[in-house]
């Protein structure tokens, strides 16, 4: 009878996206060099992908466990700030603008990530495509 009277709280991931950038950003502040990520996602694979691509962090290596996945990522220690944006904005291609500046430090450096029916990109190659779509995050 005394295990049913107390209540017990169990936590509970709501954004893995969120949980992923925010141990790279605290991982890249204390100065680490890599970083393990759990649990893997496309998306988050994919947010990873863009990030390399402008070279804000190094080689990642995706680890199956036969769970949900981890992630370990080299940092090269570029990277300032990364964040997830929720909810997912709906984002025109004539919105970027007004976004960037709500979001990152400058125009001269850093990117806003949109997952459109063209796959996940950055601000710059959506616009490129003529596309609009939802907000996933941002790095600087």
């Amino acid at each position: 009878s005394l295990s049913s009277s107390r209540h017990i709280s169990i936590m509970v991931r709501i954004s893995v996206l969120n949980d992923c950038l925010r141990s790279i950003t605290n991982a890249e502040r204390r100065g680490k060099r890599q970083v393990l990520i759990r649990p893997s996602s496309t998306v988050i694979i994919r947010f990873l992908q863009v990030m390399q691509k402008h070279e804000y962090i190094g080689e990642f290596e995706i680890v199956d466990d036969h769970r949900s996945g981890k992630i370990v990522v080299n940092l090269l220690g570029r990277l300032n700030k990364t964040g997830c944006i929720s909810p997912r904005y709906d984002v025109g291609v004539d919105q970027y603008e007004s976004w960037i500046s709500r979001l990152l430090p400058s125009r001269q450096f850093g990117f806003l990530v949109v997952t459109s029916s063209a796959g996940i990109m950055d601000h710059e190659e959506a616009r490129r495509k003529h596309t609009g779509g939802k907000l996933l995050g941002y790095f600087y």
